[in-house]
């Protein structure tokens, strides 16, 4: 028993790392495939070149489709981050029935299978007349992003001391002011990593755009739709690489501003006690 005792956490972190490198190495490569004068991605590089690169801003359709995901990408986010709120601040302040099946409604699309969400959605907004647009795709990444959105909001909210709303409230602000002066600022960190997190969800989403998109793609969709060419798949690598540091980069930060909040909250109960 000690034998293994002594042989488990080495084992445990030697399959961590071959785990990390099982799902980073591939994506890891792909910078680096499109950094390669050659079109065919494959090792040892012929060459180092940013051609790729700068023929993205010379491609039209990319650029009509890179400004369809910024407008779904903030419409879906606001409109997440809002009902995030409303659903996060009711989880963690109220106790009322079947309060942990509707918590668990709210996070099922984390675990059902997206093409069949996808699907059914579509067949819900054909039957209402709907035709597909880009506000289809908005109304599909909100299904999608709000579960994300609920757990960064709990977490602000769980840390939050109530008693500063009820200062507040003994001071005689309402109900509405008390929210919008005492426990907004306080979650304010939560709201911004909230809306970062949504907004990269809907940047990389691909099978809900797929299904509910219209004559207006995606970059994921359009992205799919020049796989079809060989001849355009180092301009793919290259758009990936940048989709790729994007979303890094947004959920880093996202990820700071998350732990700054809660020790934002924290701390502010500390010093009101």
């Amino acid at each position: 028993m000690k034998a293994l005792r002594a042989i488990l956490p080495s084992w445990l972190t030697g399959y961590a790392y071959l785990y990390l490198a099982f799902i980073y190495v591939p994506v890891l490569l792909l910078p680096v495939f499109s950094l390669n004068t050659s079109p065919a991605p494959k090792l040892p590089l012929e060459g180092v070149t940013l051609k790729w690169y700068a023929d993205l801003g010379r491609t039209p359709a990319m650029l009509d489709a890179a400004w369809n995901s910024l407008v779904v990408g903030l419409a879906a986010s606001v409109l997440s981050t809002v009902l995030g709120i409303c659903a996060a601040r009711a989880l963690t302040r109220y106790r009322f029935p079947l309060q942990r099946p509707i918590n668990g409604l709210i996070m099922a699309p984390l675990v059902l299978p997206e093409i069949i969400v996808a699907v059914s959605l579509l067949i819900v907004l054909l039957q209402m007349g709907l035709s597909l647009s880009l506000f289809t795709v908005v109304l599909g990444h909100v299904l999608v992003c709000v579960p994300y959105s609920v757990a960064v909001l709990t977490s602000g909210f769980e840390g939050f001391d109530r008693s500063l709303e009820e200062a507040s409230a003994d001071l005689g602000e309402t109900a509405f002011g008390t929210f919008r002066r005492v426990t907004l600022p306080m979650v304010a960190p939560a709201i911004i990593s909230s809306l970062l997190v949504s907004f990269t969800i809907s940047l990389d989403e691909f099978i809900m755009a797929f299904f509910l998109t219209g004559t207006d793609v995606t970059l994921p969709v359009y992205i799919w739709g020049q796989l079809r060419f060989a001849a355009k798949l180092p301009g793919v690598l290259a758009l990936g690489t940048i989709l790729l540091v994007g979303s890094f980069v947004l959920l880093t930060f996202a990820e700071i501003l998350r732990r700054r909040a809660e020790r934002w909250v924290r701390d502010a109960g500390a010093d009101h006690a």
